[in-house]
């Protein structure tokens, strides 16, 4: 590669190639400059991000979305990779969502960071959270959750008692999760030696009195009123 950093647009936000061979604390340099430079292209557009040409752990990710989001008021709305198929599912999850709240007195807000032990985060809207909700940590919303890492902490959408909201994350694995005055009952059936799979991106909706979680799917998003 001529530059360590690349940036190029595709149909729902912009792919960020990376240099795969110089140290990460250099292409996060790199990645900072390059956006601090294409600042005022961006201004505060709202785009999927993607990263391509380097194999990166989720905290590299964690640490190259900060880093951008620290040089530039670009919004990323979520990250996406070689599943084209689920990206555009999950995709379509933020869409929708933000078609929601379009409406001035329903405006959605951003959250960059993670929730760690023993912080609680509320919103008197919807929220939108790019990082992980540690367990320990709580977040409440009175419309809907959408986080962009890991749930592992616990979630209130709803949280004034409102009913038809939802939460989506990337891993799913709270705490504890209520929607609206209902709360999410885990199943018990895990075996005495739980394999942890893949992370799937899920969304917990109300149905039927319950909450039920569920893996995102094109049916399913077309059955839910998101």
């Amino acid at each position: 590669m001529n530059s360590p950093v690349i940036i190029k647009s595709f149909q729902n936000g912009i792919a960020v190639i990376l240099d795969g061979e110089i140290p990460f604390p250099d292409l996060l340099e790199e990645v900072g400059m390059k956006f601090r430079e294409s600042a005022t292209f961006f201004k505060n557009a709202r785009m999927a991000l993607s990263f391509e040409g380097r194999k990166l752990s989720t905290e590299e990710e964690r640490e190259l979305v900060n880093r951008i989001t620290d040089n530039c008021s670009l919004q990323i709305i979520c990250l996406v990779g070689k599943d084209e198929e689920k990206d555009q599912t999950y995709f379509k999850a933020i869409q929708q969502a933000e078609k929601k709240e379009e409406k001035p007195e329903k405006e959605g807000q951003f959250y960059r960071g993670n929730l760690r032990s023993g912080q609680v985060l509320e919103m008197e809207s919807s929220v939108i959270v790019i990082g992980d909700v540690y367990p320990g940590a709580s977040i409440a919303a009175k419309k809907d959750i959408i986080i962009i890492g890991g749930l592992y902490g616990e979630a209130y959408a709803g949280a004034d008692g409102s009913r038809g909201h939802y939460v989506v994350a990337l891993e799913m694995l709270p705490e504890k999760l209520r929607i609206g005055g209902i709360r999410y009952h885990a199943s018990k059936k895990a075996g005495k030696w739980p394999v942890r799979f893949r992370p799937q991106a899920k969304i917990a909706y109300e149905k039927g009195g319950a909450v039920c979680m569920e893996p995102i799917t094109k049916e399913l998003l077309n059955m839910l009123p998101v």
